[in-house]
């Protein structure tokens, strides 16, 4: 049986996805995944044009999601999403869309 600590997030990384992801749901997109994923963050809209995600969770959660974000929704077009390590952000318990 798994302790409160092994279930906890330990992980977090930060992707940031260029192609055409602004205009076409690709927030809301993110947002469902997460839900889905059980992952804590955020998305925004850059004004550059990319599509900034803090996420939370463990390296399964954030794979996952690193696999969806390089897919998005019908709509869009990934091009590129870079990835980085970041400090996991105690309290941080779901995930919201920024600037809607």
């Amino acid at each position: 049986m798994e302790s409160a600590k092994d279930q906890s997030p330990a992980h977090a990384r930060r992707f940031l996805v260029r192609g055409r992801v602004q205009g076409v749901g690709f927030r809301w997109f993110v947002e469902r995944e997460a839900h889905i994923l059980k992952i804590a963050g955020w998305v925004c809209n850059h004004p550059d044009g990319t599509v900034e995600v803090l996420a939370q969770g463990t390296r399964e959660q954030l794979a996952g999601l690193h696999q969806r974000l390089r897919e998005g929704p019908r709509a869009a077009r990934v091009d590129h999403v870079e990835v980085s390590d970041a400090e996991p952000t105690s309290g941080l318990s779901s995930f919201q869309v920024r600037g809607a």
